[in-house]
């Protein structure tokens, strides 16, 4: 029987739990998920659930972890943490139990650092933004090799040693894409909900286009009739492909399915750690695949802002497109192939 491949999923939003399972789709009986809330939500794929390392009950997951002293190697490692205990020791204990010919971490310098000392290789998903700092070189440093879920033009990192060793695996993109109707704005979950007043304005502001809401919406006070707020849904990609604009943050998530539907992106960037979406904005706006708004632009300015969507050259967004996730599946198989051939 083949070595497991483990793969750790954070629970920040919902972007690292649907890259887990794209990629995992390509062997789904070589992969098991380890993660905090995946009972029940990763299809055919074996999981381990975790406990609940976030520091107060609700926490989207501020990363702060307010220990007084901590290595320059860790991000988070607070004092006296009971989920944090159990989380780590069922953590290493599933690696002694299975012993996986490699572990994916996507993404967590500590569990990282963990997995390597339990003797195990490391694959360190790599994402976007400033991750300079000693914790994250030294995560890069540790791993077998780094996976990059975007293409190589959209990575900001500048330093060769990181860069080399990386592995990118650009979004696939479908042939023959719909034109779709109307605007879906999608709003991801790891941040503060959108004011569904803005949204609503915007509607208004362009009575000719029908509006769709996906995500965390404060509802306005009227909703205008070209305006439907449809909830969180899980299958956005086919919401996505019925779309003619879409409009929404630069998570790797949502970014990915625009570029596999072909479709013009209105994007504006939300507040995360590292400056990832900020920065992959900015290669988006440099390659001329996407709009780039700082903020919510006033409800007068959607009319502009649309026609200047419908304007932009496919040529430019199809350049960011590769081989999509299945591809990095298979790689992964390939990888823990060879490692269990050195044992």
């Amino acid at each position: 029987m083949r070595a497991p491949i483990g793969y750790y999923v954070h629970h920040q939003g919902d972007g690292h739990r649907q890259r887990a399972l794209k990629i995992a789709a390509a062997a789904p009986e070589r992969f098991v998920l380890l993660g905090t809330g995946l009972k029940g939500r990763t299809e055919d794929i074996a999981c381990v659930d975790l406990e609940d390392d976030r520091p107060h009950e609700g926490d989207r997951f501020s990363g702060c972890d307010e220990a007084p002293v901590r290595p320059v190697a860790l991000h988070y490692a607070p004092y006296h943490h009971a989920g944090v205990r159990a989380r780590t020791a069922r953590f290493a204990h599933w690696i002694s139990d299975a012993r996986p010919a490699l572990v994916v971490i996507d993404v967590s310098v500590e569990m990282a650092m963990l997995a390597r000392l339990c003797a195990t290789p490391v694959v360190y998903v790599r994402l976007a933004g400033d991750r300079s700092d000693p914790a994250h070189l030294d995560a890069f440093r540790g791993a077998e090799a780094l996976l990059a879920p975007f293409h190589e033009q959209l990575d900001g990192m500048g330093a060769r040693e990181v860069r080399d060793k990386t592995h990118y695996f650009a979004p696939q993109r479908y042939s023959g894409p719909k034109r779709g109707s109307g605007v879906l704005v999608v709003h991801g979950r790891g941040g503060d909900p959108l004011d569904g007043a803005k949204l609503a304005a915007a509607a208004e502001a362009t009575p000719e286009k029908m509006w769709t809401g996906v995500g965390p919406i404060e509802p306005p006070p009227v909703i205008p009739p070209n305006l439907k707020l449809a909830g969180w849904i899980d299958a956005i990609g086919d919401e996505i492909e019925k779309a003619e604009i879409i409009v929404g943050g630069a998570g790797d998530g949502l970014l990915n399915a625009v570029i596999s539907a072909d479709k013009p992106f209105v994007c504006l960037p939300e507040p995360r750690a590292y400056n990832e979406q900020m920065a992959k904005a900015e290669r988006l706006a440099a390659l001329g695949a996407s709009i780039v708004l700082a903020q919510w632009p006033h409800a007068q300015e959607w009319p502009s802002i649309l026609g200047s969507a419908l304007s932009l050259s496919p040529a430019d967004r199809q350049q960011i497109s590769g081989q999509g996730l299945g591809a990095a599946g298979l790689w992964l198989v390939d990888l823990a192939s060879e490692l269990e051939a050195r044992r």
